[in-house]
């Protein structure tokens, strides 16, 4: 604060005398209080206080603006620049220059008040003629160029500053025209661009950028009066045949910034442009741009095409086009409620240029962000795709040269014509036309590929389009190409053929069934197509290979829509002939069928199809799947995988019994239940051995509930053969209440999820249980959370699991096999404590089951399940009142 006193002060009694004295002397008082000014302004971090700073900025000004004209009067252009380095040099004249222009600087960056002042002093014309000499005289070199070059860097920084903050005002813009520096300047960058001054290039660019966006009535009338675009457009004609691309999108780039600038004030200079041929020259230029580098010229480059797109808004009068619209078209639809914005394309000259680019350039960067800028322009407003397309037709001539274009480009072409539906909601039936013909003529498959997944973006968008498709007569194209390579696979038989697609072509097989899928789905008329075609047995054909096998499951699915049966005599005849190895396949068709399933319609197709024998041979084919160590190949299968088998076969059947008496009467009377307990008592974590089991005394019992905790917890140290049996038990336990069919296969949970499950238990009771090997929306209670009473349905599950029960046995886990045992009978007990349980698991045969399959610890009074065994079988035996039941 003090300094600032004391400077302001000073500067009024320079003011008291300044008058009196002679220029010398007045110039010698204005400079010695530069530099307390300075210290003032550091010491403060910028912040002035004092009243008298508005005089100060304009007398400091008014003296530099006076020294630069000093040193400029009279002299040529290359004494005049070095006389200029020496005026604003830190060492010129004991720093003078320099010390002017760095207290301009400072100023320059305070209120707007001040930078009137300084704009007032005549500052802009005479920075206006240093920089022209600057950009237009290259400095000749010297041998301590390197000790000056951060110095002279400063100061050109300095210079820039201040330019900048005088000319982004009017004011600033309007003293330039006092002088003739700023048509000599912009036409100077149109013609002398590849002799000037390097060094200076740059920062002319950010210059008369900033001039241009702060143009007036007055300065474009002062341009236009001396044809000041046209003489650099003319100019820039001859630099485009000389120098580089990229130099000469510089140049032309801030030429261009005027034109574009100064539309919202006045068309003059704009008119001037297009007269002077402006759009061919502007062709020629972006044509000389193709194979440049990513990072060479591309900010100007962008910024020409930038200035293009946004002329195509800049005209007197909107684009008049009669309603074209081509039906059938999306329901929310409508062209006559498009209203125009003040972004609609009234200029159609600068997007014919783009238009011309993209047809004659294969460069990928050029015809990529010409794209881009197409993007754009609809985005301003909906209605310039319309404008655009019923008189200029871009989107439908480029689809006619795609397939020339580089890959990348290729996608985001068909990016912006699967816009055309997705964001304007607009059908384009001229342009779908020509897509397809493409697809069909396939003269390159990557083309056709990006094509076909534009196709089905759209057909997954509106079920309209599979209407229009097979109309069109696509989806009889598909499914013909789909038979000729569904041929060559068939032949193939698991051989490496030349014919067989790798790559490029065989993924487009793959968006082919992924399209037929999509325009089968919910359209039964076009599924009666496929089948019409004669085309399912191949289809199924595609099975096989996993990249094919999703797309060709929602194409049989949606057969089943018309044919259950049908449908279900591939699935189950694809089950029944894989190999033993096959898992994923087997998995894949299984959760197909489970979809299927859902439908009470299909259960009678299920069974007719012989669907329970087939899936009951997928455990058969396990035998020995989990033995503990694995053996074989199965031990480089996983026993993960072989789990989820096993549960989404039980899943399968589990669907087919839900709710359908015929079913489970079938299922019943044909000893499934038996032939499933057979199966699962095979798969290699059950007991096999003929040998006496040696009965134990408990040390402790746990609960089902509480094996099944254990069992999903990785860090439990249970053997695997006993976690392989509980995940077992577990699904019959889920199949006896009829609630399989609708879990979710989980893996098993980690350790640090322990915590979490015991917090759930507080849950309310109300929810089902579901343990944590399943998921299902809203569930998140634990398996030791409390069993419910749940209905029986399936009670036949629970004699499989009667039957299973000895079996829960290994040599050397003598302790935890009882206890795992008597849990379960403990846990089927739970199961029977309604009257009409009991009845229901009487009426299944529980009580012959009990006495055939634990004949021995039913019978002996020392093993450890005799008590509980019996308890059960009295339990069920008082429910039972026919005798020969009991016989």
């Amino acid at each position: 604060t003090l300094l600032w006193e004391t400077l302001g002060q000073q500067f009024i009694e320079y003011e008291q005398v300044a008058p009196f004295l002679i220029p010398e002397d007045q110039q010698r008082r204005l400079l010695e209080l530069l530099p307390l000014f300075l210290k003032a302004w550091e010491q403060s971090s910028g912040v002035i206080i004092s009243p008298n700073i508005q005089l100060l900025a304009s007398e400091v000004s008014k003296l530099l603006t006076k020294e630069i004209k000093r040193k400029l009067n009279g002299k040529p252009a290359e004494e005049a620049r070095l006389a200029l380095e020496q005026l604003l040099q830190q060492k010129g004249e004991a720093g003078d220059g320099y010390l002017l222009l760095k207290s301009v600087y400072l100023l320059s960056q305070t209120d707007l008040r001040t930078m009137w002042s300084i704009i007032g002093s005549g500052l802009p014309a005479a920075l206006m003629q240093c920089l022209y000499l600057f950009f237009t005289v290259p400095a000749k070199k010297t041998s301590d160029d390197t000790e000056t070059s951060e110095e002279d860097a400063q100061t050109q920084e300095m210079l820039v500053k201040i330019m900048l903050n005088m000319y982004k005002e009017e004011q600033g813009v309007e003293e330039l025209l006092t002088a003739d520096k700023l048509q000599s300047l912009i036409i100077a960058t149109s013609s002398l661009w590849g002799q000037c001054s390097h060094s200076w290039k740059a920062p002319t660019g950010r210059v008369l950028r900033t001039i241009s966006k702060a143009q007036t009535k007055t300065s474009i009338v002062y341009l236009q009066a001396v044809d000041c675009i046209k003489i650099a457009v003319q100019n820039l004609f001859t630099l485009a045949d000389t120098l580089p691309a990229c130099d000469v999108c510089e140049a032309a780039s801030i030429v261009l910034c005027f034109v574009k600038d100064s539309y919202p004030v006045s068309s003059a200079l704009l008119t001037e442009f297009e007269n002077s041929d402006g759009y061919q020259l502007l062709l020629k230029i972006l044509l000389r741009c193709e194979g440049l580098q990513q990072d060479e010229g591309d900010p100007h480059l962008d910024e020409i095409l930038d200035t293009l797109a946004c002329l195509t808004t800049c005209g007197k009068t909107e684009l008049k086009v009669s309603g074209n619209v081509v039906h059938p078209q999306l329901p929310h639809f409508d062209f006559e409620r498009t209203q125009p914005s003040g972004m609609t394309v009234k200029n159609l000259q600068p997007f014919q240029v783009l238009q011309s680019i993209f047809q004659r350039s294969n460069d990928q960067h050029l015809c990529g962000r010409i794209l881009s800028a197409v993007g754009t322009i609809w985005a301003w407003d909906r209605v310039n795709f319309f404008l655009l397309e019923w008189t200029l037709q871009p989107i439908n001539q480029f689809t006619d040269i795609i397939h020339f274009k580089p890959h990348p480009v290729q996608v985001q072409f068909f990016r912006l014509v699967e816009s055309i539906v997705l964001d304007l909601s607009y059908v384009p039936h001229e342009i779908l036309k020509k897509v397809q013909y493409l697809i069909k003529d396939n003269i390159v498959p990557f083309c056709t590929l990006t094509a076909l997944q534009c196709l089905l973006g759209m057909t997954q968008k509106d079920l309209l389009f599979s209407d229009i498709f097979r109309d069109s007569g696509l989806l009889g194209l598909l499914l013909a190409l789909l038979r000729k390579e569904a041929k060559i696979l068939r032949k193939s038989a698991g051989t490496h053929l030349p014919g067989l697609k790798e790559g490029t072509e065989k993924e487009l097989n793959v968006v082919m069934l992924k399209m037929v899928a999509a325009l089968t789905a919910r359209s039964v008329r076009n599924t009666v197509v496929l089948k019409d075609y004669g085309m399912v047995p191949y289809i199924k054909i595609f099975l096989d290979d996993e990249c094919y096998r999703s797309a060709t499951l929602s194409i049989l699915e949606q057969l089943s829509v018309i044919n259950y049966e049908e449908y279900m005599s591939i699935i189950i005849g694809a089950l029944c002939s894989s190999t033993q190895w096959e898992l994923h396949l087997k998995l894949d068709l299984l959760k197909s069928l489970l979809r299927i399933l859902e439908s009470p319609k299909s259960h009678s197709a299920f069974r007719t199809c012989s669907g329970f024998n087939g899936l009951l041979s997928l455990l058969s084919d396990m035998e020995g799947a989990l033995q503990d160590p694995p053996s074989g190949q199965w031990a480089a299968v996983g026993q993960d995988c072989i789990l989820e088998l096993v549960f989404c076969t039980l899943q399968g059947i589990t669907a087919a019994l839900h709710l359908d008496p015929v079913n489970s009467n079938f299922f019943q009377r044909n000893g499934l239940f038996e032939k499933m307990a057979e199966d699962l008592g095979s798969l290699g974590c059950f007991w096999t051995g003929g040998e006496r089991q040696i009965p134990v005394s408990l040390e402790k019992k746990r609960t089902f509930a509480e094996f099944l905790d254990a069992a999903f917890c990785t860090s439990e140290p249970f053997p695997a053969w006993l976690k392989n049996c509980i995940w077992i038990l577990n699904f019959l336990d889920h199949m006896v209440k009829g609630t399989l069919h609708q879990e979710i296969y989980l893996k098993e949970r980690n350790p640090e999820m322990g915590e979490e499950s015991r917090g759930d238990q507080e849950a309310p009771q109300a929810q089902e249980e579901h343990p944590v090997a399943f998921n299902r929306p809203g569930n998140k209670l634990p398996a030791s959370a409390c069993m419910l009473d749940c209905p029986i349905v399936h009670a036949g599950a629970v004699c499989v699991m009667v039957r299973l029960l000895p079996k829960l046995y290994k040599e050397g886990h003598v302790q935890l096999s009882q206890e795992i045992q008597c849990a379960l009978v403990d846990h089927i007990q739970s199961l029977v404590k309604s009257e009409k349980s009991r009845q229901v698991m009487c009426d299944s045969g529980l009580l012959s089951t009990i006495i055939t399959s634990c004949q021995e610890a039913f019978c002996r009074d020392s093993h450890p399940l005799h008590l509980p065994l019996t308890r059960l079988f009295e339990k069920l035996a008082s429910q039972a009142v026919e005798p020969h039941v009991l016989r």
